[in-house]
């Protein structure tokens, strides 16, 4: 099932997994100009509280292309 914030589109981007953060964030954008994304470094501390606008992208910083390393989701 996927999640959403309210409006059309997805929720949830499981396939963005691996894929340069970078890419990721053009393509959420795309599927949901909506939101706001925050591309942050995996395992950056962040507030817990949901937001039904913003997407996180959290990236691997030790690797080049810097990849998703979580799946994105509305929240």
């Amino acid at each position: 099932m996927s999640r959403s914030g309210g409006t059309n589109g997805p929720g949830e981007w499981p396939f963005l997994v691996g894929v340069p953060a970078a890419k990721a964030m053009r393509k959420i954008l795309h599927d949901r100009p909506d939101v706001t994304v925050e591309v942050i470094p995996d395992g950056t501390p962040v507030p817990g509280e949901y937001n039904p606008d913003r997407v996180r992208v959290f990236y691997d910083s030790q690797e080049p292309d810097a990849p998703v390393a979580k799946i994105p989701v509305i929240g």
